[in-house]
């Protein structure tokens, strides 16, 4: 299950841009940020108490019912930019590899095509998610995994036969400069996500010993399929690489160069079919921490209700009007910029949301480290507390330094694109922090209260 949130093909461009930097990132981000986010949220996940609501739970009890509201919002918030980032790399894709470029050029064009997309996978879900999980097995291994690995064998063929390698990859370097340290945003989304794990480490046999081996070999794992892709992208596209169609046109630098192939045709629709698979399997799962929050009167009673199908019908109805005001957002944001600018903007704004969600939880595990000692758990971080520190203490600078990095405009951008970029950036970045908190105080707080009787016993419930 983990293993498979690596696999994000369309960021394969976006690494490609730094060149042979993306092998430091990948590792820095794998070892200082996913091995610190999958150890520490093993052990909240196996503490009494904080097993039932996930990261809800996991931050809110320790700071406080508010903050874990904020963090299951954000965690939640953060894929409904993140279905628009899919989207624009299927449309991008599907646009070059059928040469409809209406698609990804003309903005109420592309508007349409997000929001078609995405409610028509929605409105399926309805019935079950029986066939989403069908849907998403055949997508990850013949609309991801088999171009993927691919990718690799034409790269191989392509620099055998004698053709040169791009600048874009020889003429970087292994360390990060001011030119490419802003690209660090986009290498921890590689990683994110992999706390979904956690709760079924108990699952395991020896969890303590078995799970962080699981995990160090999940990072080799993460570091060797995206540095094949990226790299492979980067070695053959010559010139700046489109964020969204840099896979195709990689594709079709190795095939067919300058001239139409049904190889590159039926490559670039498999990959689109593999991503929009992704889309479909992440539509419902994030909807789980917020019916419990439902269940705890922080959001109004409806959304805790599913239908004959057990499926959340009112709260993926709100999750896509949210993705619909997002695709606007981010599509009309861009306006004449073009795709690559609303494609790295919402790539940006995605990570620096979970991130937001990211540095409460590690705020949250290190109050745990330093003033609940006393909590049963299952699992702890092996090497005792100064270990524990070291590597919370690592996830939370690099989930700091990920953020900062975001706002630093890409040289890859002109002048104009990078103002649209930043304005829109933190203009979308603002209104998802302050959002949770006013709706918690305004909305949760008092609807909580409002919600408790004392009865004539003495003893308080729950109307």
């Amino acid at each position: 299950m983990t293993a498979s949130l690596f696999i994000t093909v369309y960021e394969y461009p976006t690494f490609a841009d730094s060149g042979k930097t993306l092998i430091f990132f990948l590792l820095i981000c794998g070892v200082f940020w996913f091995l610190p986010v999958a150890l520490s949220s093993a052990e909240l996940a196996t503490i009494e108490g904080y097993q039932e609501g996930g990261i809800f739970s996991w931050v809110g009890e320790p700071l406080g019912e508010k903050f874990g509201f904020a963090a299951i919002f954000f965690q939640w918030f953060q894929i409904t930019v993140g279905f628009v980032t899919m989207i624009y790399f299927i449309i991008g894709t599907v646009s070059d590899v059928l040469n409809i470029p209406i698609l990804n050029n003309n903005v109420a064009v592309k508007f349409l095509f997000v929001i078609s997309i995405f409610w028509l996978l929605t409105v399926l879900q309805f019935k079950g998610t029986k066939i989403t999980e069908r849907v998403a097995k055949y997508g990850f291994s013949i609309g991801i995994v088999v171009p993927v690995l691919l990718m690799l064998v034409l790269a191989i063929k392509y620099i055998a036969s004698g053709n040169p390698i791009s600048t874009n990859f020889t003429d970087s370097h292994f360390l990060p400069d001011k030119s490419n340290i802003a690209a660090l945003v986009s290498f921890v989304l590689a990683y994110m996500g992999v706390e979904a794990s956690a709760p079924h480490i108990t699952d395991l046999d020896n969890p303590k010993k078995n799970y962080p081996k699981i995990m160090f070999a999940l990072v080799i794992v993460g570091v060797v399929l995206s540095t094949i892709g990226g790299s492979v992208v980067a070695m053959v596209l010559h010139g700046n690489i489109s964020a969204n169609t840099g896979v195709v046109d990689a594709l079709k630098q190795m095939i067919s160069p300058g001239k139409e192939s049904p190889l590159v045709i039926i490559l670039g629709l498999l990959v689109s079919f593999g991503v929009m698979a992704q889309v479909s399997s992440w539509i419902v799962s994030p909807t789980e921490g917020l019916q419990f929050v439902a269940s705890k009167g922080l959001l109004p009673k409806k959304y805790e209700e599913t239908n004959e199908h057990d499926v959340p019908v009112p709260l993926l109805m709100i999750q896509g009007l949210v993705v619909t005001a997002w695709a606007a957002i981010l599509t009309f944001g861009s306006g004449s910029s073009g795709g690559n600018v609303s494609f790295q903007t919402a790539i940006s704004l995605t990570v620096i949301i979970y991130l937001s969600a990211y540095i409460l939880f590690f705020i949250a595990y290190l109050v745990v480290v330093f003033k609940k000692k006393e909590l049963k758990r299952d699992y702890q971080i092996p090497g005792g507390q100064k270990v524990k520190i070291f590597v919370a203490g690592a996830g939370l600078l690099v989930s700091i330094a990920a953020i900062v990095t975001a706002f630093i405009i890409p040289d890859t951008m002109t002048k104009s694109e990078g103002k649209t970029y930043i304005t829109t950036l933190i203009f979308s970045y603002i209104i998802t922090v302050v959002a949770p908190f006013l709706f918690y105080q305004f909305y949760s707080k008092k609807n909580k209260l409002k919600g408790v009787v004392h009865h004539e016993d003495g003893q308080t419930g729950m109307d």
